[in-house]
């Protein structure tokens, strides 16, 4: 039953397009697009234990390098996607290298530090990242040279679709390798784990590396997008939104933060049309959801239907 669950989904995925207004499609390729962001960090938090403030990083870092890749090269999507996601990991492994050699608290900490330098550099760097205004204009290439175009909101939903699918596949057949069970021991004793001859930093800057990748290629979807890559989407409040996707929808069970994304995208998007102080909604559902439901949206489902 539980290999049919994500198969529906996806097969609904695939049909809501055709039934949806051109500005109701538009909001469903947003919460793909942050739904991968937020399934990015749940590698961190919910199977190494590792909370990150500054996740969004290597969003914004993956939004920028695709859209250099497209203003200044006109390269293919792919190619584009993948400049993204290869900025993103090679930033974070540095990174990652510095802030493991802490935890806790001072690892969440480290992470927020460094974000806030990286937003301060897109920030200053006008000539290369556009400053305050970011890059405008990031067009929606073809896949490939004289290829099929994605420039239509449903080709590139479809893209969008495909990509987010894969990422998911991947990040599952990496929690369920002996990989993902190393970083599973580590959240629940890392002293132990490391009595057993074990390297724990040395997965917990991998796993890192690999968490920016697959936020990096969220970010290089985003920014084609939207048109534009801005120093807003390296910013923390970004990172704090996903912190809250990630445990309104489940730590640790990869689908939950997808559908932590729908929720806080959807209420941002009917919530701000009524009221200015839409952030107060989602403020009381993430306290309700964390007092009554720890176990998130999909704790919550798996228990009811254990009954």
């Amino acid at each position: 039953m539980k290999r049919w669950v994500p198969a529906g989904g996806v097969a609904v995925l695939a049909v809501l397009p055709w039934l949806l207004a051109r500005h109701q499609l538009s909001i469903l390729t947003e919460l793909l697009i942050f739904g991968a962001f937020a399934m990015s960090l749940d590698l961190l938090m919910g199977y190494a234990g590792m909370v990150s403030f500054g996740h969004a990083a290597y969003f914004g870092l993956g939004a920028y390098g695709s859209a250099l890749c497209l203003l200044h090269f006109q390269a293919p999507l792919p190619v584009a996607l993948a400049a993204g996601a290869f900025l993103a990991a090679a930033v974070a492994w540095p990174v990652g290298y510095l802030c493991t050699r802490t935890s806790g608290i001072y690892f969440g900490m480290l992470t927020l530090a460094f974000a806030q330098l990286l937003y301060t550099v897109a920030f200053k760097w006008r000539d290369l990242t556009g400053g305050s205004d970011g890059l405008t204009g990031v067009p929606k290439t073809a896949l490939w040279p004289g290829g099929p175009a994605t420039a239509g909101p449903h080709a590139y939903y479809f893209l969008v679709l495909t990509v987010v699918v894969v990422a998911f596949v991947a990040c599952r057949g990496v929690v369920r390798s002996p990989f993902g069970r190393a970083l599973e021991a580590i959240r629940e004793n890392e002293r132990k784990f490391a009595t057993l001859g074990q390297d724990p930093r040395r997965l917990k800057v991998t796993v890192f590396v690999v968490a920016a990748l697959v936020a990096g290629v969220a970010g290089a979807l985003a920014a084609p997008f939207r048109g534009f890559a801005s120093p807003e989407l390296m910013f923390w409040l970004l990172s704090g939104q996903a912190l809250m996707m990630v445990i309104v929808g489940g730590m640790g069970t990869l689908i939950g933060p997808v559908l932590g994304a729908f929720i806080f995208v959807l209420l941002q998007e009917i919530a701000s049309s009524y009221t200015e102080h839409w952030m107060l909604l989602n403020g009381v559902i993430f306290v309700v959801m964390v007092i009554f439901f720890p176990g998130g949206l999909v704790g919550a489902l798996r228990g009811w239907w254990a009954r």
